[in-house]
């Protein structure tokens, strides 16, 4: 059975109240959101596709190769696995809970209020922070494009963070801005621009792969680990957060049509695609340029290109394919901050504003507004090495937990419904949380010093606000105020 929330709960209890599966279910709760299902199965996928493709393999050579050499196809591989092995346990979970919050919401619902606080902070800063990564990496493209088309490039100045040489990033902030724009008129228009432009940014990685394999020198390889396997896994770190657009999937849950099978069968096929196109695409690089050229590296896929043609015509079409496809990534990681905070708000652990949904567009355009312009700080004003690896370690804690919730569930709630079930139970979850624990280790020492840091500030944002305003802390003393007027009255 579902746990309820005690009357006057002890304070070490009430840190782990878990909110009841059925209340996920509640037709008030999801009345008063105002969100709409509109998004089908393909919708969706390509939703997954295009939070993933692009945030990794059109700019996160630059930053892994040199820390793995040839061996970064292997750390691909390793990403991918872990990856897979998440990606399952989060179908599970989106088929038995189908409610926006992703990780959040699972958390919630087997593993306690505290846990679910702490996921959220974990979600906060993966996506917050990968969409600013995601958006300097697209500035970097355009201005590849701007030099190649215009002869001219954006000066350093409004073209750079301040540690990077400059001023603000300004073609990252204008990106931020114009998704706002499309993400408050509405789900179902946003979905359908991001898959037109995953279509397009496949269509441009697919030319990358045919056009670099014409440049293949085995040679590449020879020396394929030069900093052995801690090289190897200490990229897969940098990387993973290149997969942080499957579980965007999750945080579409009360948007989706028929969310119970929809959502894990989206899931799959986003996964499948991703690690495919990153393997042949790094492989591809890898051929086609000496593994010591990918650091510092702008824009290096399209540099690539015109070194194995000799001319600019494929690297320009990389850079346009990057420039329109990259939107997508912020788009939808955008979304699934918003509907993240939405679920949080609602839950009443985050203010209200946040739950606020405009009747005219069915969207959080408030939640939307303020999202972007945090998003647009950091892309204006903080290098993307930094941010690709802070990513990466918010993305694995939120992995980790959906893994061990997918085993809680199935003790607490063996008969509930399920889309969808974890193959080889209980082997995958366990598999996968090693195989987060095992790539968590490997990052630098000042990531997860920062990492930390940042959940001491969701940890005292919770005591000071979150814990009062919870719905169940609420109830809890609703139903203690109730007991305690039962008995005064016998």
């Amino acid at each position: 059975m579902s746990t309820t929330a005690d009357p006057q709960p002890g304070f070490v209890r009430s840190l782990f109240r878990r909110k009841p599966i059925e209340h996920f279910d509640d037709s008030e709760e999801k009345s008063s959101g105002g969100l709409v299902r509109s998004i089908g199965t393909f919708q969706l996928t390509m939703m997954g596709i295009g939070a993933t493709i692009g945030t990794g393999i059109f700019f996160v050579l630059s930053q892994a190769v040199p820390v793995a050499g040839p061996a970064v196809i292997v750390s691909f591989a390793v990403a991918g696995l872990v990856a897979g092995l998440t990606a399952l346990c989060y179908a599970e979970l989106a088929s038995a809970v189908p409610v926006s919050g992703s990780s959040y919401a699972y958390a919630y619902a087997t593993l306690g209020e505290l846990v679910a606080i702490i996921v959220g902070g974990c979600l906060l800063l993966e996506y917050g922070v990968s969409c600013a990564a995601v958006a300097v990496g697209w500035s970097e493209y355009l201005n590849e494009l701007f030099s190649t088309i215009f002869h001219f490039t954006i000066p350093d100045a409004l073209a750079k963070a301040p540690a990077a040489g400059g001023f603000i990033n300004l073609p990252a902030v204008i990106l931020v801005g114009l998704c706002c724009l499309l993400l408050i008129r509405g789900a179902s228009e946003s979905a359908k621009a991001n898959a037109v432009m995953v279509v397009i940014k496949l269509g441009v990685l697919a030319m990358f792969a045919i056009v670099a394999f014409f440049g293949w020198n085995a040679d590449h390889f020879a020396n394929f680990a030069p900093f052995g396997t801690k090289g190897a896994v200490g990229a897969a770190g940098i990387i993973f957060f290149s997969f942080v657009g499957l579980d965007v999937v999750s945080t579409a849950g009360e948007e989706v049509k028929h969310p119970r099978t929809t959502m894990p069968r989206a899931l799959i096929l986003a996964l499948i695609t991703v690690t495919g196109f990153y393997i042949v695409v790094a492989v591809a690089a890898i051929g086609a340029q000496s593994w010591e050229k990918f650091e510092g590296q702008d824009a290096g896929l399209a540099q690539i290109l015109t070194d194995v043609t000799g001319a600019p015509f494929f690297g320009t079409i990389l850079a346009l394919g990057a420039v329109i496809s990259i939107f997508s990534v912020t788009l939808v990681t955008l979304y699934g901050q918003t509907r993240i905070l939405f679920s949080m708000s609602r839950d009443g652990v985050a203010p209200k504003i946040f739950k606020k949904v405009s009747r005219r567009t069915l969207t959080p355009v408030q939640n939307t507004i303020i999202v972007c312009a945090v998003v647009a700080v950091l892309a204006g004003f903080i290098p993307i090495d930094f941010l690709a690896e802070m990513t990466s370690v918010g993305t694995l804690v939120a992995f980790l937990v959906v893994s061990v919730g997918v085993m809680i569930l199935r003790k607490t709630e063996p008969d509930l419904e399920r889309g969808f079930r974890v193959p080889l139970y209980p082997v995958i979850p366990i598999l996968s949380i090693a195989g987060c624990l095992w790539v968590i280790l490997n990052l630098r020492a000042v990531t997860l010093y920062a990492f930390v840091a940042w959940e001491i500030v969701v940890l005292i944002y919770y005591f000071a606000y979150g814990r009062r305003h919870a719905n169940l802390h609420r109830q809890a003393l609703a139903g203690g105020t109730a007991a305690t007027a039962s008995q005064k009255g016998q």
